[in-house]
């Protein structure tokens, strides 16, 4: 808990490592605190707005952390498994023009308040943030907490991200681009440290989510075939086609996600087997009598 006290000191924030210790906080928890963690913790508004800028910034203030417990064994450690999980992964438009048009403290304020925005974004559904990437943020839906509808949470989350990071006021007006993606992985230890350090995950599903974001427009959610399945006819779609990728083997049919269709209900995720036009009030009606039949 002394790296913890030590961190704390440098934020200026040292009157909140006792509570720290108090709740058992040591560095492998920093990164999983919400902004409601610290609320209960007793800690103001502005004090937890500016642990969790450490916190996401990580380089500047993790980092020493990480390389003073260098060479102690990790406890803990997972032993590899197999589970499907849905991958989000957010990139923000734009970024190297943004890096040419102004300086490098404006830009890092630019860069750190579309990191926030993306955390409470995904947060507010479960996700987990598994690595910063700059301008990229890689999060998962299922790991390490699974819900039956992670598939569902990841889409919402990446349809209110887009819009939150579009009114950010920042330095420079901002846009996202999000892609996601559902599949079976392998997840493993945590690799790295510090800023760079992530919960490994192999397999096909992250590279894809970060091709499907390629493919989208700015304030766009483009998601995977497996993902659209899985989600049935609980958002309005637009047939994005086959898209050949990079890195991934075939064509991968992409779909852009519009809105939240009006038939939300749990019947609606079970329409994988229909092919009528999506989002339209034939496909939903359908849909609804094909489970109501099966019963």
């Amino acid at each position: 808990m002394q790296q913890i006290a030590e961190w704390l000191e440098r934020l200026d924030l040292g009157q909140y490592a006792q509570r720290f210790s108090q709740k058992e906080i040591d560095v492998s928890v920093l990164p999983h605190l919400t902004d409601e963690d610290l609320k209960e913790l007793g800690v103001p508004l502005g004090h937890r707005r500016k642990i969790l800028a450490a916190i996401n910034q990580g380089a500047e203030s993790i980092q020493p952390i990480a390389e003073g417990t260098r060479g102690v064994e990790p406890k803990n450690q997972r032993v590899p498994e197999r589970r499907q999980i849905t991958v989000l992964f957010s990139d923000l438009v734009g970024s190297t023009a943004l890096s040419e048009r102004m300086d490098a403290e404006d830009q890092r304020e630019v860069i750190s308040a579309y990191q926030r925005c993306v955390a409470e974004a995904v947060r507010r559904f479960d996700g987990f943030v598994a690595k910063y990437m700059g301008d990229g943020v890689l999060v998962y839906f299922g790991y390490p907490e699974a819900h039956e509808d992670d598939p569902e949470r990841a889409v919402r989350a990446g349809l209110e991200l887009v819009a939150e990071v579009g009114v950010l006021k920042t330095h420079a007006s901002l846009a996202a681009r999000v892609g996601i993606a559902t599949g079976l992985v392998v997840v493993g230890d945590q690799v790295g440290s510090g800023a760079a350090q992530e919960q490994a995950i192999v397999g096909k599903t992250p590279n894809l989510a970060a091709r499907l974001q390629g493919v989208a427009a700015p304030n766009m959610v483009v998601i995977a075939e497996g993902t659209r399945k899985l989600v049935g006819n609980l958002f309005e779609l637009e047939d994005l086609g086959a898209k050949d990728l990079k890195g991934i083997a075939g064509p991968e049919h992409a779909w852009a996600v519009l809105r939240p269709s009006s038939a939300e209900s749990r019947e609606a995720r079970d329409t994988s087997g229909l092919t009528a036009l999506v989002g339209s009030r034939r496909t939903r009606f359908a849909a609804a009598m094909l489970v109501k039949g099966n019963k």
